[in-house]
């Protein structure tokens, strides 16, 4: 199951209950912000998750990936990879 556009494991995120939080497959306005820009690249391209696309990973993934204060080492381009098999 597909959890977000860029491959955070939602049923993983602390997040999720305290901000009543579907993931952004399912919601149109992330609650951090006004928008995300890797959900909207990602679904600008009607692409399920960042790992269907030609530009995985691309400089705007790794951007997110490897923030030194919100980034998760990779981790998200790793299960990007899982999903797109």
């Amino acid at each position: 199951m597909i959890e977000s556009r860029c491959g955070i494991l939602c049923s993983e995120c602390d997040y999720r209950e305290k901000m009543n939080c579907c993931g952004c497959v399912n919601i149109e306005k992330p609650f951090w912000g006004d928008s995300c820009p890797v959900k909207k690249c990602c679904e600008s391209k009607k692409m399920e998750h960042c790992g269907k696309c030609n530009d995985f990973p691309c400089d705007l993934l790794k951007q997110f990936a490897y923030d030194k204060e919100q980034g998760d080492n990779g981790k998200r381009i790793e299960q990007c990879k899982k999903w797109a098999g």
